[in-house]
C-alpha cells in the first residue's frame, strides 16, 4: 500500500463488504479496526469511512489483489457466518481485481480445512501461482 489513500479505499471496500449481510457485527468491526490500526490509519478517519467510503483506488500490483482478496475472506470468515451473498461478493470482487477464480476457490478451501482459518503467506502466493502455470 503506497499512499494514504489506497488504504483508506481498501478499507472502503472491506466496509462496503462486511456491510453485505446487512450488518457490521462486532467481530468484523474489530477485525477492520485492527486492519485500520495495521494500515496506521487514525480511528477518526476510520470510523467516519462507516458514512463516507473513500474514492475506490485500483490496487497496482498482484502481490496488492492477493493480499486484499484474503483480507475479505478473513473478514467473511469474522462473525462465524458464511452468507451466500458473501460468497457471491468475493467471487465478483476477486475477478473485477483480476485474481484467478480457481485459485480464490483453492484458497476459500484451504482456510476452510484450517482449523484457524489462516493459511501461510507461502501456500497463499503458491496457490496462485499455480494457476499462472
Amino acid at each position: 500500500m503506497n499512499t494514504y489513500e489506497e488504504k483508506l479505499s481498501l478499507l472502503s471496500e472491506m466496509i462496503a463488504f462486511a456491510k453485505i449481510d446487512g450488518e457490521v457485527h462486532e467481530r468484523e468491526y474489530r477485525f477492520l479496526s485492527i486492519v485500520a490500526e495495521q494500515l496506521r490509519v487514525e480511528t477518526t478517519a476510520f470510523k467516519e469511512l462507516f458514512k463516507h467510503p473513500a474514492p475506490k483506488k485500483v490496487l497496482k500490483t498482484e502481490h496488492e489483489r492477493i493480499l486484499q482478496f484474503y483480507r475479505l475472506a478473513l473478514l467473511m470468515q469474522a462473525d462465524g457466518v458464511l452468507h451466500s451473498n458473501e460468497q457471491k461478493a468475493i467471487r465478483e470482487m476477486g475477478i473485477n481485481m483480476g485474481l484467478s477464480p480457481f485459485a480464490m476457490k483453492s484458497v476459500l478451501v484451504e482456510m476452510q480445512r484450517s482449523p484457524t482459518g489462516l493459511i501461510d503467506p507461502e501456500v497463499l502466493l503458491a496457490l496462485f501461482r499455480a494457476q499462472q502455470n
